[in-house]
């Protein structure tokens, strides 16, 4: 299940609270095999659940609210990078030759609750989200000064006035509930988008392909002891294209950032499905298996991974956002579940040929996102919310704080309908 942060607790409370998690659940990981029970490990792996639902969340929602927006897109990618980090790390860590053996696996986990600890001593230092600030707290002195120890500089009444702006739009509606954001007309596309994102970057079949590289990797040649080498490149791989996704998601924007990391993902599914049929009778089918892989892994860090999360952060106003990440969350760890709930049944039956579904799955994400999403890149949360507007078929008047929905009626005209927060 994925959270998103109590309306009681500011971003900032919210993230050095969920510290507390990790920390625990290192503690107790790292001391499970002193304590001789397997149950102390299960027990801390529903903690760092916890910890992991929350951490997804709020953390590119506190990003993407400190921001400025030349810069919100990259440094939304950035906890996306850090994960990729930390899989590359826990690789090198975990080999056989480190501590991936009998007797360093407690120190392995229990070396998880370090970010955690560096985290709870620095975080207190940083400044609170200024739009939370101002928009849900009312405070525009503190947010003021939190926007200026951000910036570095003093003159931010732009971006204060862009706030209000934003404030007084939606001051009618007042917080979503995932029930009300579930019903409410003017932001259904919005909705529907991170849903059919969330679930094309995990029923894509990242897990499965990294599932299958090492039988791929075996089946080229490469010897089993050597494997965990291999698999720790592959990851190296993956930090460098999250990182190039880094620099280039600004000028690039986020929209061809999606369709070309599906759209590599799509083709790299095509392609392997046919290379590991013909490897038995194709010697060098073997070798375009791993190429496959490694498309695969490029595409999906670029775009399919990262972007996502970017665009729920951009697509969803103050009073949306946190339900929308809830939404968003929980639709990313349900569908991650899912695939690895049923892909060994998909293996068992289906072979090679499971890859077959990815691919569709991976094209229909790509026409979606080709037919309704928007590029975001350079604009703010207001400019981002009319465009959608328009495809929601409602009309926003900064003037009247109102929002219209149009229906058509007999004839051609149009009626305009007021939507206020009792409707919703």
């Amino acid at each position: 299940l994925s959270l998103s942060p109590p309306l009681s607790l500011c971003r900032k409370g919210t993230l050095l609270i969920n510290n507390l998690f990790s920390i625990a659940a290192a503690i107790l990981m790292g001391t499970s095999e002193l304590a001789k029970t397997f149950e102390v490990i299960i027990l801390s792996r529903v903690i760092m659940g916890i910890y992991a639902g929350l951490a997804s969340n709020v953390v590119p929602m506190f990003l993407g609210e400190i921001s400025p927006k030349n810069l919100r897109g990259a440094i939304g990618v950035v906890p996306q990078l850090f994960i990729t980090v930390g899989i590359l790390v826990a690789q090198i860590l975990g080999l056989n030759s480190i501590l991936g053996n009998a007797e360093g696996w407690p120190v392995l986990l229990g070396l998880t609750g370090i970010p955690s600890v560096i985290q709870l001593l620095i975080l207190p230092f940083f400044p609170e989200s200024p739009r939370y600030l101002l928009i849900q707290k009312g405070n525009e002195e503190q947010a003021r000064e939190a926007l200026q120890k951000l910036r570095g500089w003093d003159d931010v009444d732009d971006e204060i006035e862009e706030m209000r702006r934003e404030d007084r739009s939606e001051k009618e509606e007042g917080h979503f509930s995932v029930l009300s954001l579930f019903t409410f007309r003017g932001l259904r596309w919005q909705l529907i988008s991170i849903i059919v994102m969330m679930m094309g970057q995990q029923l894509s079949g990242v897990n499965a392909v990294f599932y299958y590289a090492d039988r791929i990797f075996q089946s080229a040649g490469v010897e089993s002891s050597n494997v965990q080498y291999v698999t720790v490149s592959i990851g190296a791989i993956n930090v460098v294209m999250t990182l190039l996704a880094v620099f280039i998601v600004e000028s690039l924007g986020r929209r061809i950032l999606l369709l070309a990391g599906f759209g590599l993902c799509c083709v790299s599914c095509a392609v392997l499905t046919l290379a590991l049929n013909l490897q038995n009778t194709v010697s060098w089918m073997s070798y375009l298996s791993i190429v496959c892989v490694i498309v695969y892994i490029i595409g999906h860090a670029i775009g399919a991974s990262p972007i996502p999360f970017v665009m729920i952060t951009e697509m969803f106003l103050q009073s949306s956002r946190p339900a929308a990440f809830m939404v968003g969350g929980s639709v990313h760890w349900l569908c991650n579940f899912t695939v690895g709930l049923v892909f060994l049944y998909m293996e068992a039956g289906l072979g090679p040929y499971s890859f077959l579904i990815f691919c569709a799955i991976c094209l229909a994400t790509i026409v979606y996102i080709f037919i309704v999403v928007p590029e975001t890149k350079n604009k703010t949360f207001m400019e981002i919310n009319r465009i959608m507007a328009k495809r929601n078929k409602v009309e926003i008047q900064d003037d009247k704080e109102e929002l219209k929905d149009f229906h058509t009626i007999p004839g051609g005209q149009a009626e305009k309908k007021e939507v206020s927060s009792s409707e919703l």
